[in-house]
């Protein structure tokens, strides 16, 4: 269950489509943990920011901001400006997790004879896999910093992460997940 949520994007008005004389005011969120998003109603009078951390858990007296979270929703239903958000939104929370992030690469394992756990992130190729394993085996990694200067062909390790998880949860295609459960 999602503890707190990061806010995409703010619909004060609802959505265009919805038909109805009232629109309910809407917030689209990313939970920090699970990478779930939902579909959210904020308090009245809170004022919501795009990436704002906000509480979303069971204790209704920490709930500042959100009021309810209405349902979680798939990667299709969000709006354009949240799906320009998604990827700055998964970044930064990359890097405030960055002991999380380089553990995978310490301990990513292979999926079957012929694929690798850090293939599967974009732009990592199998000699480029080799190098971080050969030099893992010598010393864990530290940082994100301690695998791109170890590991010369590995630049921006957050980034590859970021986009990962991006196209978990958009799930087309995605036969092995990594971050995103299902």
């Amino acid at each position: 269950m999602e503890e707190y949520a990061f806010i995409l994007d703010v619909l004060m008005q609802g959505r265009s489509t919805d038909h109805s004389y009232s629109r309910t005011p809407l917030v689209f969120g990313l939970g920090e943990t699970e990478f779930k998003l939902l579909e959210m109603i904020p308090k009245e009078g809170a004022i919501l920011t795009v990436g704002d951390r906000v509480y979303i858990g069971k204790d209704l007296q920490k709930r500042d901001k959100i009021m309810t979270v209405k349902r979680r929703i798939g990667y299709e239903e969000l709006s354009s400006s949240a799906v320009t958000e998604l990827p700055y939104t998964l970044e930064n929370i990359v890097k405030e997790n960055e002991k999380k992030y380089v553990d995978f690469f310490n301990r990513a394992e292979s999926i079957n004879s012929r694929m690798h756990t850090l293939e599967l992130l974009p732009g990592l190729g199998n000699k480029t896999m080799w190098s971080i394993i050969d030099e893992r085996k010598k010393k864990p990694f530290e940082s994100f910093k301690d695998l791109t200067d170890r590991v010369k062909t590995v630049h921006h390790p957050e980034k590859m992460i970021a986009v990962r998880i991006a196209q978990e949860i958009d799930g087309k295609n995605e036969k092995y997940r990594i971050f995103v459960k299902q």
